[in-house]
């Protein structure tokens, strides 16, 4: 053997490990020791990991191949509202982003439709389960977990009315409470007092399920996917694999949000898919899920999704956002701008290309009204593309069951898209309302009313910077929140009362007002790391100032001495500044401090350092009219943007059940989550915005049943 083919075949024996073994902020609570194996080949597997997690850990990022033309799959939601990771598991096909490993499963790619199991001993009707409840909770996630924490308050406002029998049922399709909060690293905006602002989204999801899990007459009803809402009164749930029914006297759905879509050449790739999906594999799974990152949608989940991946050590590209602004927090995106990633406005992706999975995207810049501009086109070469241009509420079984005449209520995103601490305040409201349908004697503050309107609130104007020196200060902090969002941590952690919000309230912009004593408390903890803190007694010369700064980027991104660029408010280059100490803070942990030698004359306008280079890219050229014909738009059944178009033109149809009916539009695993919105663009596109559209009808199950869950003894294999 020749030394190139023994290098060749080293290389080709060695596993691919994509697992984030550093991270700022968390860390693995265990080793990949469950040994699965995956057509044919044996992989390791952290105890409990999701299938897809576990293959993407291992290099593996195509799942099966679509029945209609052979067409590879990739993960797309994460969050089983999809189907494209479908694979048998033990011969039975199932869904692997919400499928854990277990020892010894006998994973393979799915090729085609997998063949029914036998059907020959399942349960008739009268044997299912009929559980009876006070309350059932669709949806452990913040709205969930804080109207269950306010139901229990009846324990203790009325004993003598037997309210400790007050039976609440909570459901959920994951392994563990918390919804979208555990996969939040960053630390939330809001009030201290009445929503935790300040700590980390996945904090707040462990305390509130630990509070829920204290309760009395809760049950928790986890890997539980409520698939039905029926005109009897009754709910279908699939509990650990089992189908029940439960008849609820009220009906709470706090089941969240899932992600919008869009649809362009290539968006069907391997390599395309949600941001919730990237902070799904990263934050909760630590999976290193992508090399070159590339980002559609400048709201919140897209400047957030960016500063997630710069911690998971993924290089990012850039982030395009249609409209002439980023709808998202300032803050969130001068703190990635700050650090070099660049972000183009009224720009839209044009196409994603690549051999059986991503490998380049095209943006372009578009006018007033969203039309790509000829000769503006740039390409980059990425693996992977994160579409997130917006949340739409998971409220279909809301919907059926008012239609079914239930006590119905909706809390958090499945009510109104907003932020997680506003889905708390929701659901606390929303308990108290059932509470005193109930008939208890309880009351819903009006300034809870108040708070739940600011935290719902989009963000408001911006204002100009006012710097704050008196001759005499030596240190003293810069706040660089110049917009009105809701949020006072800073304000509530100043030992000597020196910041305040203008007129003290919760959405004013904060300023320092009187005497610092440099405690760093504010620059730990801000949210939007909006706020660094200068000393001006650093140098007995007066030719250098001491710059403290914010920084949760990976361990080794820089080094104490080293040389850095430095940035200003929103990236602008500055000039140069020395890193002389990065340190953890005594107070409040996984949040560092920067200490920045800078020029005196520099100081207040330092707001961080530049670590990415804008990557490299080519002129690209637009999709063409073939491409943007066969753009898919329902995943499942693999219908191109063109078959709905000509079926449209041709039949002056104006009812998405007969695209149903005619092309199998919507008729997939994901009952059209993913293409309900895309096939109603296309209506209005052709027919007019103004035409009334028939729209999809949801019937059960709003989510795929097996047929073990109905079989004899409950046997969910």
């Amino acid at each position: 053997m020749t030394d190139i083919q023994s290098k060749t075949t080293d290389s080709q024996s060695k596993r691919i490990d994509n697992r984030i073994s550093k991270h700022p902020i968390i860390s693995a609570d265990s080793e990949a020791t469950v040994t699965f194996t995956f057509n044919e080949k044996s992989y390791k597997a952290r105890p409990e990991e999701m299938i897809s997690s576990a293959m993407m850990a291992n290099g593996v990022a195509i799942f099966n191949k679509h029945h209609k033309d052979g067409t590879p799959q990739g993960i797309f939601c994460a969050n089983g509202q999809c189907a494209q990771c479908l694979v048998l598991v033990d011969g039975l096909p199932k869904k692997a982003c919400i499928t854990a490993v277990k020892e010894g499963m006998n994973v393979e790619e799915l090729d085609g439709l997998p063949e029914l199991p036998a059907d020959d001993d399942i349960v008739p009707a009268s044997a299912i389960p009929i559980v009876e409840t006070d309350v059932l909770i669709v949806g452990a996630g913040p709205a969930g977990l804080s109207a269950a924490v306010e139901l229990a308050l009846a324990n203790s406002l009325e004993p003598e009315l037997s309210a400790g029998d007050l039976k609440v049922i909570i459901a959920d399709d994951k392994l563990e409470l918390g919804g979208k909060l555990g996969l939040q690293t960053h630390n939330f905006f809001g009030s201290i007092r009445d929503c935790h602002a300040g700590m980390r989204g996945m904090d707040i999801g462990t305390l509130l399920a630990e509070e829920v899990e204290e309760l009395a007459n809760t049950e928790i009803w986890l890997d539980s996917p409520v698939v039905g809402v029926f005109s009897d009164g009754l709910v279908g749930i699939v509990k650990a694999g089992v189908y029940h029914l439960v008849r609820p006297k009220h009906f709470l759905v706090t089941a969240g949000a899932r992600e919008k879509n869009l649809a362009f050449p290539g968006c069907d790739l391997p390599g395309v898919y949600g941001g919730g999906a990237f902070q799904t594999l990263v934050n909760r799974d630590m999976i290193r899920a992508s090399n070159r990152l590339f980002i559609v949608g400048g709201g919140n989940v897209g400047l957030i999704a960016a500063y997630h991946a710069l911690q998971a050590g993924i290089e990012v590209l850039g982030i395009v956002e249609a409209l002439p602004q980023c709808g998202g927090y300032k803050v969130h995106l001068d703190k990635i701008k700050r650090l070099g990633i660049p972000v183009w406005t009224s720009h839209t992706i044009l196409k994603a290309e690549g051999n059986g999975k991503l490998e380049k995207v095209t943006i372009a810049a578009i006018d007033n009204t969203f039309i790509a501009q000829p000769g503006t086109e740039q390409s980059f070469d990425c693996d992977t593309l994160l579409v997130a241009v917006g949340l739409a509420p998971v409220d279909e079984l809301l919907e059926k069951a008012k239609q079914f005449g239930f006590s119905a209520y909706a809390a958090g995103d499945a009510d109104v898209i907003a932020e997680a601490s506003a889905a708390i305040f929701s659901g606390r409201i929303t308990g108290r309302k059932m509470l005193q349908d109930f008939g208890h004697d309880t009351e819903v503050p009006n300034e809870w009313y108040e708070m739940l309107d600011m935290l719902r609130a989009k963000p408001g104007p911006m204002y100009e910077l006012s710097a704050w020196k008196k001759d005499e200060a030596k240190i003293y902090p810069i706040i660089r929140c110049a917009q009105e969002i809701p949020c006072n941590p800073c304000t509530a952690v100043c030992p000597k009362n020196s910041i305040r919000t203008h007129d003290g309230k919760l959405t004013g912009v904060p300023q320092f007002t009187d005497e610092c004593i440099g405690c760093t408390r504010c620059v730990v903890i801000c949210p939007g790391l909006a706020i660094t803190l200068v000393d001006r007694n650093y140098d007995s010369q007066g030719k250098l100032a001491l710059v403290t700064l914010p920084w949760e980027m990976p361990q080794g991104t820089v080094k104490p001495g080293q040389i850095v660029k430095t940035t200003g408010f929103e990236g602008d280059d500055i000039g140069q500044g020395r890193i002389i100490a990065i340190k953890d803070s005594k107070w409040q942990n996984r949040r560092q401090l920067m200490l920045l030698e800078v020029p005196m004359e520099e100081a207040e306008q330092v707001a961080g350092i530049h670590i990415y280079e804008p990557a490299a890219k080519v002129a690209g050229s637009s999709a063409s009219q073939d491409d943007d014909w066969d753009t898919i738009v329902c995943r499942c059944e693999r219908v191109t943007k063109g078959e709905i178009i000509q079926y449209i033109r041709d039949t002056g149809c104006s009812d998405f059940n007969a695209l149903k009916a005619a092309l199998r539009v919507g008729m997939g695993p994901c009952g059209a989550k993913t293409c309900n919105e895309l096939a109603l663009r296309l209506f209005r596109q052709e027919l007019g915005r103004d035409t009334e559209i028939e729209p999809h009808v949801e019937r059960p199950f709003t989510f795929e049943v097996p047929i073990s869950a109905f079989l004899k003894g409950g046997n969910s294999e």
